[in-house]
């Protein structure tokens, strides 16, 4: 079979670009070297749907942030994307012309719903900011959004819609024919018109197989702590410091499930695999955040963790074809998450067009997500329950999960220990697992008809029972 398009990567930008495009009469194959979607850079991330203030107007970046954002708030209920209107504020302490230029820089974006707010404001809608602010910029549209929900959701909309999600499959060359592309992973060979690299921090290697080299990625890491719940409230918009040439700097946010978020530092990473915390980097994470926010209870950490950005000596995304029919969504650093819908439905358009193919007639426009019995009321919760008593026997303790939810994520590819937990945070509370993973194991045991001993934390070779 020869695809009409193959998406190399399966991160939150390469699942949008396999939805777009599973929109279009166009089959699309999505091959993921890892065991499932949501496993590099999109897994680690600030969740944060961006109002769209900080890129350079006139980039892409600022392009696709913006217009991202529109559709994050516009596929949500359709999708059911976790995601919350929260707003953001980027606070001064005595450089108020810079916050201004941030505002103009907004406003040449297209960004609406904008305005500088005094010292008295800011206090106002966040008492527990430093009293030393002097102004901010308040950003009403600015959003938090769960990226394992918004990853998944593309890819179970692209899957509903014929497109296919292949795993476990790394490529390891590209070669161009006459008229298409012969894929070659690290198990099988594949053939497509159209081939999309969103491969992330490994982005240009992909590239270099079949096109010039022109673009280098470098790798950031960026570290975060994690606060429990019981913490939820001390800010409730995401707080940013004024950026510089490093990002948007270190931000102190709720995320979609009422944690508290502190993070990330940017440092340079020869490792492009090297996703590991660092003592240093995570007290200059903290102490940073004292800036913004002074009584953080550090005590309350459960987790930490790093992410990698993939960023590039231009500053600004990398979408381009180089090659007749081989495109590139490369350097998708911040804020790439915000931007993914948006690159998605740029890049479909261009592909559409180079294949000569029209939108379907009657695409599938809506998914279901998986239900969660306790956002529910009593009444709803009870119906769910008498229809499927699963869902009421409760597997995660920290996070209220139960065996229904788990038995939905495991038939939706989530077969593995972390798989389970990005789409139901089965092992994401307080204990971080120390109760329910066993439990967990057995149930995608019983779901997957294998033993215990081979069922995976994630990859090849994490096993959890030896």
């Amino acid at each position: 079979m020869i695809y009409d398009s193959i998406v190399i990567g399966g991160g939150v930008v390469g699942a949008s670009i396999a939805r777009y495009l599973s929109l279009y009469d166009i089959s699309v194959a999505l091959l993921e070297k890892n065991s499932d979607l949501c496993t590099g850079t999109s897994k680690a991330n600030s969740g944060i749907a961006h109002a769209g203030y900080d890129p350079i107007p006139g980039t892409l970046k600022a392009k696709l942030n913006v217009r991202g954002n529109q559709l994050l708030r516009e596929l949500a209920p359709q999708l059911g994307i976790d995601l919350k209107n929260n707003m953001a504020m980027v606070l001064s302490f005595n450089r108020d012309d810079e916050l201004k230029m941030l505002y103009e820089r907004g406003l040449k974006n297209g960004v609406s719903g904008m305005r500088i707010i005094s010292h008295d404001e800011v206090l106002a809608l966040e008492p527990n900011i430093n009293s030393e602010v002097t102004a901010a910029l308040l950003l009403t549209t600015s959003c938090i959004v769960c990226p394992f929900s918004l990853t998944y959701a593309m890819g179970e909309n692209a899957e509903a819609n014929g497109a296919k999600l292949l795993m476990e499959q790394e490529v390891i060359d590209i070669k161009k024919c006459d008229n298409y592309f012969i894929i070659k992973t690290k198990c099988d060979e594949f053939k497509a018109l159209t081939v999309i690299n969103a491969a992330g921090v490994f982005a240009d290697k992909i590239n270099d197989m079949v096109a010039p080299h022109t673009f280098d990625i470098k790798v950031k890491s960026g570290e975060y702590v994690l606060l429990d719940r019981s913490e939820g409230g001390l800010v409730n918009s995401t707080i940013f410091q004024l950026p510089t040439k490093e990002g948007k700097g270190v931000l102190v946010t709720p995320t979609y499930h009422n944690n508290i978020l502190v993070g990330p530092d940017s440092v340079l990473r020869d490792d492009r695999n090297d996703n590991a915390t660092y003592a240093d980097g995570l007290e200059k994470v903290m102490e940073s955040a004292k800036k913004s926010v002074s009584n953080i209870n550090y005590r309350s950490i459960i987790t930490s963790f790093a992410g990698l950005r993939a960023s590039t000596a231009s500053g600004d995304f990398i979408i381009n074809e180089p090659v007749d029919g081989f495109f590139n969504a490369a350097g998708i650093d911040s804020p790439g998450l915000t931007s993914a819908p948006a690159i998605g439905e740029y890049i479909s358009d261009i592909v559409s067009k180079h294949l000569g193919r029209k939108k379907k007639a009657n695409p599938i426009l809506n998914r279901e997500a998986i239900a969660r019995p306790s956002v529910l009321n009593r009444d709803e919760r009870n119906a769910l329950i008498q229809k499927d008593p699963r869902y009421g026997n409760i597997i995660c303790r920290c996070e209220e999960i139960s065996e229904g939810e788990i038995v939905e994520a495991i038939k939706r590819g989530g077969t593995t220990l972390d798989g389970v937990k990005r789409r139901v945070r089965a092992g994401m509370g307080r204990c971080q697992g120390g109760f329910c993973s066993v439990k967990v194991l057995e149930l995608i045991a019983r779901e997957c008809g294998c033993r215990m001993e081979d069922v995976r934390k994630n990859e090849k070779g994490s096993e959890v029972i030896l």
